[in-house]
Protein backbone atom coordinates (compact mmCIF):
# COMPACT_ATOMS: atom_id res chain seq x y z
CA UNK A 1 0.00 0.00 0.00
CA UNK A 2 1.11 3.25 -0.70
CA UNK A 3 1.94 6.03 1.53
CA UNK A 4 -0.85 7.85 3.58
CA UNK A 5 0.00 11.47 2.46
CA UNK A 6 -0.63 13.99 5.85
CA UNK A 7 -1.33 17.62 6.64
CA UNK A 8 0.05 17.51 10.37
CA UNK A 9 -1.49 20.79 12.34
CA UNK A 10 -0.48 21.10 15.73
CA UNK A 11 1.67 23.43 17.75
CA UNK A 12 3.09 22.95 21.60
CA UNK A 13 5.24 19.62 22.78
CA UNK A 14 2.26 17.37 23.20
CA UNK A 15 2.17 17.75 19.13
CA UNK A 16 5.78 17.41 18.82
CA UNK A 17 5.77 13.74 20.09
CA UNK A 18 3.03 12.43 17.18
CA UNK A 19 4.65 14.48 14.95
CA UNK A 20 7.85 12.65 15.10
CA UNK A 21 6.59 8.80 15.65
CA UNK A 22 4.49 9.84 11.94
CA UNK A 23 8.05 11.33 10.25
CA UNK A 24 9.42 7.77 11.69
CA UNK A 25 6.74 5.64 10.28
CA UNK A 26 7.28 4.70 6.69
CA UNK A 27 3.89 4.11 6.20
CA UNK A 28 3.16 7.74 6.10
CA UNK A 29 4.84 11.03 4.19
CA UNK A 30 4.12 14.05 6.29
CA UNK A 31 3.58 16.42 2.76
CA UNK A 32 3.13 19.88 5.28
CA UNK A 33 2.63 21.39 8.46
CA UNK A 34 0.17 24.02 9.67
CA UNK A 35 1.24 25.34 13.22
CA UNK A 36 0.46 28.77 15.05
CA UNK A 37 2.48 31.59 14.12
CA UNK A 38 5.60 32.30 16.06
CA UNK A 39 5.12 34.47 19.57
CA UNK A 40 7.09 36.19 21.59
CA UNK A 41 8.63 34.32 24.51
CA UNK A 42 11.14 34.56 27.24
CA UNK A 43 12.49 37.89 29.29
CA UNK A 44 13.30 39.88 25.97
CA UNK A 45 10.25 38.50 24.31
CA UNK A 46 11.56 37.49 21.36
CA UNK A 47 9.55 36.14 18.22
CA UNK A 48 9.59 32.26 18.71
CA UNK A 49 8.52 29.48 16.03
CA UNK A 50 6.15 26.88 18.58
CA UNK A 51 7.89 23.72 18.89
CA UNK A 52 6.15 21.77 16.29
CA UNK A 53 7.26 24.34 13.48
CA UNK A 54 10.86 23.87 14.68
CA UNK A 55 10.85 20.50 14.49
CA UNK A 56 9.41 20.52 10.67
CA UNK A 57 11.88 23.21 9.67
CA UNK A 58 14.52 20.86 11.21
CA UNK A 59 13.06 17.79 8.32
CA UNK A 60 12.62 20.44 5.72
CA UNK A 61 8.39 20.30 5.47
CA UNK A 62 6.79 22.79 4.11
CA UNK A 63 5.48 24.92 6.87
CA UNK A 64 2.18 27.65 7.09
CA UNK A 65 1.50 29.19 10.14
CA UNK A 66 -1.72 31.53 9.56
CA UNK A 67 -3.26 34.09 12.73
CA UNK A 68 -6.61 32.51 11.51
CA UNK A 69 -7.25 29.53 8.64
CA UNK A 70 -10.43 30.52 9.00
CA UNK A 71 -9.51 34.28 7.17
CA UNK A 72 -6.78 32.95 5.33
CA UNK A 73 -8.42 31.59 1.96
CA UNK A 74 -3.83 31.61 0.61
CA UNK A 75 -2.80 29.44 3.66
CA UNK A 76 -5.41 27.13 2.37
CA UNK A 77 -5.21 27.04 -1.12
CA UNK A 78 -1.31 26.46 -0.71
CA UNK A 79 -2.57 23.89 1.87
CA UNK A 80 -4.77 22.02 -0.44
CA UNK A 81 -2.12 22.18 -2.79
CA UNK A 82 -0.35 20.11 -1.28
CA UNK A 83 -2.31 16.60 -1.55
CA UNK A 84 -2.91 15.24 1.47
CA UNK A 85 -5.04 12.61 2.50
CA UNK A 86 -5.71 13.17 5.51
CA UNK A 87 -5.41 16.32 8.41
CA UNK A 88 -3.73 15.16 11.67
CA UNK A 89 -4.63 17.50 14.44
CA UNK A 90 -2.49 17.77 17.59
CA UNK A 91 -3.12 20.83 19.93
CA UNK A 92 -3.42 22.93 17.34
CA UNK A 93 -5.25 25.58 18.72
CA UNK A 94 -7.71 26.80 15.44
CA UNK A 95 -11.20 26.28 15.22
CA UNK A 96 -11.36 24.60 11.27
CA UNK A 97 -13.87 24.96 8.94
CA UNK A 98 -16.38 22.29 7.58
CA UNK A 99 -15.16 22.82 4.42
CA UNK A 100 -11.70 22.33 5.50
CA UNK A 101 -12.14 19.39 7.11
CA UNK A 102 -13.86 17.60 4.37
CA UNK A 103 -11.47 19.05 1.53
CA UNK A 104 -9.12 15.73 2.64
CA UNK A 105 -9.92 12.16 1.67
CA UNK A 106 -10.11 10.84 4.92
CA UNK A 107 -11.08 13.92 6.83
CA UNK A 108 -9.18 15.28 9.04
CA UNK A 109 -8.46 13.02 12.43
CA UNK A 110 -7.81 14.91 16.55
CA UNK A 111 -5.52 13.30 19.17
CA UNK A 112 -7.55 14.47 22.66
CA UNK A 113 -6.02 14.00 25.89
CA UNK A 114 -8.80 12.20 27.48
CA UNK A 115 -10.96 9.43 27.43
CA UNK A 116 -13.95 11.61 25.34
CA UNK A 117 -16.54 12.13 26.16
CA UNK A 118 -15.08 13.04 29.50
CA UNK A 119 -13.32 16.20 29.66
CA UNK A 120 -14.00 18.02 26.35
CA UNK A 121 -12.43 21.19 25.94
CA UNK A 122 -9.01 23.14 26.27
CA UNK A 123 -7.65 21.74 29.06
CA UNK A 124 -9.12 18.11 29.72
CA UNK A 125 -5.65 16.89 31.39
CA UNK A 126 -5.45 19.40 34.11
CA UNK A 127 -9.83 18.42 35.07
CA UNK A 128 -8.83 14.86 34.64
CA UNK A 129 -6.22 15.11 37.78
CA UNK A 130 -8.03 18.23 39.86
CA UNK A 131 -11.28 16.19 39.94
CA UNK A 132 -8.88 13.20 41.24
CA UNK A 133 -9.93 10.33 38.30
CA UNK A 134 -8.39 7.39 38.36
CA UNK A 135 -7.92 6.95 35.02
CA UNK A 136 -7.14 8.71 32.13
CA UNK A 137 -5.87 8.55 28.26
CA UNK A 138 -6.62 9.41 24.70
CA UNK A 139 -8.65 9.95 21.77
CA UNK A 140 -8.50 9.71 18.11
CA UNK A 141 -12.03 11.05 16.88
CA UNK A 142 -13.04 11.90 13.46
CA UNK A 143 -13.53 15.43 13.64
CA UNK A 144 -16.22 17.15 13.19
CA UNK A 145 -17.70 21.36 13.72
CA UNK A 146 -19.12 20.36 17.39
CA UNK A 147 -15.64 20.51 19.84
CA UNK A 148 -14.58 17.28 20.38
CA UNK A 149 -17.80 15.73 19.63
CA UNK A 150 -16.54 13.35 16.59
CA UNK A 151 -16.87 9.37 16.15
CA UNK A 152 -14.01 7.87 17.99
CA UNK A 153 -11.53 5.73 16.06
CA UNK A 154 -9.36 4.69 18.86
CA UNK A 155 -8.63 4.98 22.53
CA UNK A 156 -5.58 4.57 24.56
CA UNK A 157 -6.06 4.81 28.50
CA UNK A 158 -3.77 5.12 31.33
CA UNK A 159 -4.06 5.11 35.71
CA UNK A 160 -3.58 8.35 37.35
CA UNK A 161 -1.55 7.72 40.27
CA UNK A 162 -1.96 9.42 43.01
CA UNK A 163 1.00 11.61 43.17
CA UNK A 164 0.74 12.04 39.54
CA UNK A 165 1.04 16.08 38.48
CA UNK A 166 -0.69 17.01 35.21
CA UNK A 167 3.10 17.61 33.29
CA UNK A 168 3.36 13.85 34.25
CA UNK A 169 0.75 12.61 32.69
CA UNK A 170 0.72 15.29 29.80
CA UNK A 171 4.28 12.94 28.68
CA UNK A 172 2.70 9.66 29.40
CA UNK A 173 -0.60 10.90 27.25
CA UNK A 174 1.81 12.38 23.61
CA UNK A 175 3.16 9.09 23.92
CA UNK A 176 -0.22 6.93 23.72
CA UNK A 177 -1.57 9.43 21.25
CA UNK A 178 1.34 8.52 18.75
CA UNK A 179 0.72 5.82 19.12
CA UNK A 180 -3.03 5.92 17.94
CA UNK A 181 -1.70 7.54 14.95
CA UNK A 182 0.48 4.72 14.10
CA UNK A 183 -1.66 2.00 14.74
CA UNK A 184 -5.73 3.02 14.92
CA UNK A 185 -5.58 5.69 12.14
CA UNK A 186 -3.57 3.09 9.74
CA UNK A 187 -6.39 0.63 10.30
CA UNK A 188 -9.17 3.43 9.99
CA UNK A 189 -7.38 4.43 6.54
CA UNK A 190 -7.69 0.70 5.09
CA UNK A 191 -10.72 0.23 6.25
CA UNK A 192 -10.57 -2.42 9.07
CA UNK A 193 -12.07 -0.34 11.40
CA UNK A 194 -14.91 2.23 12.11
CA UNK A 195 -15.57 5.60 14.09
CA UNK A 196 -17.90 4.88 16.76
CA UNK A 197 -20.39 7.70 17.69
CA UNK A 198 -19.80 9.23 21.21
CA UNK A 199 -22.62 8.82 24.09
CA UNK A 200 -23.93 12.09 24.39
CA UNK A 201 -24.87 11.37 27.93
CA UNK A 202 -21.70 11.06 29.75
CA UNK A 203 -20.31 14.58 28.40
CA UNK A 204 -18.34 16.37 31.16
CA UNK A 205 -16.57 19.84 29.84
CA UNK A 206 -12.96 20.90 30.94
CA UNK A 207 -12.96 24.72 30.35
CA UNK A 208 -9.47 26.66 30.24
CA UNK A 209 -8.46 27.49 33.22
CA UNK A 210 -9.69 30.99 34.84
CA UNK A 211 -7.10 32.96 36.72
CA UNK A 212 -9.58 33.38 39.88
CA UNK A 213 -9.41 29.20 40.27
CA UNK A 214 -5.77 29.34 41.00
CA UNK A 215 -6.69 30.75 44.40
CA UNK A 216 -6.62 28.23 46.93
CA UNK A 217 -9.40 27.42 48.74
CA UNK A 218 -8.77 25.89 52.31
CA UNK A 219 -12.53 25.42 53.27
CA UNK A 220 -12.52 22.39 50.42
CA UNK A 221 -10.80 19.09 51.45
CA UNK A 222 -6.92 18.22 51.70
CA UNK A 223 -7.91 16.00 48.67
CA UNK A 224 -9.65 18.51 46.61
CA UNK A 225 -6.79 21.29 46.90
CA UNK A 226 -3.78 18.66 46.18
CA UNK A 227 -5.91 17.55 42.88
CA UNK A 228 -5.63 21.27 42.18
CA UNK A 229 -2.40 21.55 43.26
CA UNK A 230 -1.47 18.60 40.65
CA UNK A 231 -3.52 19.27 38.32
CA UNK A 232 -2.37 23.28 37.56
CA UNK A 233 1.25 22.71 37.41
CA UNK A 234 0.64 22.24 33.98
CA UNK A 235 -0.48 25.71 33.91
CA UNK A 236 -0.95 28.53 35.48
CA UNK A 237 -0.15 26.85 39.01
CA UNK A 238 -2.05 27.90 42.20
CA UNK A 239 -1.36 30.37 45.26
CA UNK A 240 -2.34 31.24 48.91
CA UNK A 241 -1.58 34.68 50.99
CA UNK A 242 0.53 34.66 53.97
CA UNK A 243 0.68 37.59 55.53
CA UNK A 244 -0.83 39.59 52.45
CA UNK A 245 1.89 38.11 50.06
CA UNK A 246 1.24 35.51 47.54
CA UNK A 247 2.80 31.82 48.45
CA UNK A 248 2.81 29.66 45.59
CA UNK A 249 2.31 26.14 46.28
CA UNK A 250 3.68 23.96 44.41
CA UNK A 251 3.84 20.12 46.41
CA UNK A 252 2.37 18.97 49.28
CA UNK A 253 0.07 15.58 50.60
CA UNK A 254 -3.50 15.57 51.72
CA UNK A 255 -3.53 14.03 55.41
CA UNK A 256 -6.85 12.13 56.64
CA UNK A 257 -6.26 14.18 60.13
CA UNK A 258 -9.01 16.57 60.87
CA UNK A 259 -8.12 19.24 62.60
CA UNK A 260 -10.73 21.67 64.81
CA UNK A 261 -8.90 24.81 63.58
CA UNK A 262 -10.69 27.19 61.00
CA UNK A 263 -9.12 26.30 57.52
CA UNK A 264 -6.20 27.37 56.20
CA UNK A 265 -4.91 27.55 60.03
CA UNK A 266 -1.25 26.45 60.48
CA UNK A 267 -1.70 23.24 62.85
CA UNK A 268 1.80 21.67 63.13
CA UNK A 269 5.76 23.14 61.79
CA UNK A 270 8.58 20.72 61.13
CA UNK A 271 11.45 20.86 60.35
CA UNK A 272 10.46 20.13 56.29
CA UNK A 273 6.86 20.44 56.27
CA UNK A 274 4.20 22.88 57.56
CA UNK A 275 0.86 21.11 58.21
CA UNK A 276 -2.40 23.23 57.06
CA UNK A 277 -6.31 22.38 58.62
CA UNK A 278 -8.48 22.28 55.72
CA UNK A 279 -12.45 21.78 55.62
CA UNK A 280 -11.39 18.10 55.67
CA UNK A 281 -8.43 16.18 56.49
CA UNK A 282 -5.29 18.81 56.40
CA UNK A 283 -2.92 19.17 53.78
CA UNK A 284 0.89 18.57 54.22
CA UNK A 285 2.87 21.38 52.05
CA UNK A 286 6.32 20.25 51.28
CA UNK A 287 7.31 23.27 48.58
CA UNK A 288 6.54 26.62 48.03
CA UNK A 289 7.29 30.06 46.42
CA UNK A 290 7.44 33.26 47.99
CA UNK A 291 6.58 36.14 45.99
CA UNK A 292 9.62 37.45 43.84
CA UNK A 293 11.35 34.14 45.04
CA UNK A 294 12.56 30.84 43.56
CA UNK A 295 10.63 27.63 44.03
CA UNK A 296 12.14 25.73 47.55
CA UNK A 297 11.67 23.50 49.91
CA UNK A 298 9.30 24.23 52.96
CA UNK A 299 12.78 23.35 54.65
CA UNK A 300 14.16 26.64 52.99
CA UNK A 301 11.33 28.26 53.44
CA UNK A 302 11.53 28.24 56.78
CA UNK A 303 14.82 29.23 57.32
CA UNK A 304 13.86 32.73 56.15
CA UNK A 305 10.05 33.03 57.66
CA UNK A 306 9.13 33.19 61.26
CA UNK A 307 6.11 31.41 61.25
CA UNK A 308 3.73 29.46 64.39
CA UNK A 309 1.22 27.53 64.73
CA UNK A 310 -2.06 29.51 64.55
CA UNK A 311 -0.57 31.47 61.54
CA UNK A 312 -3.21 31.49 59.07
CA UNK A 313 -2.94 31.66 55.31
CA UNK A 314 -5.17 32.77 52.88
CA UNK A 315 -5.80 36.43 53.97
Amino acid sequence: MSKVRVCFLGTPEFAVTSLKALLDDEHFEVVGVVSQPDRPAGRKLQLTPSPVKTLALEHGLRVVTPESLKKDPAAVAEIRSWGAEVGIVVAFGQILTEDFMSSFRFGCVNVHGSILPRWRGAAPIQRAIEALDAESGVTLQRMVKKLDAGDIIGIRKVKIRPDMDAMQLHDELAVLGADLLRVELMDYVRGNIGPIPQDESQVTIAPKIDKAECFIDFKTSACAVDGKMRGFVYGPGVYTLLQGKKLKLHKAVPLDQSSKSEPGTITAIADDHIVVACGEGSLKLLEVQPESRTRMKVQDFLKGHDLKVGDKLGI
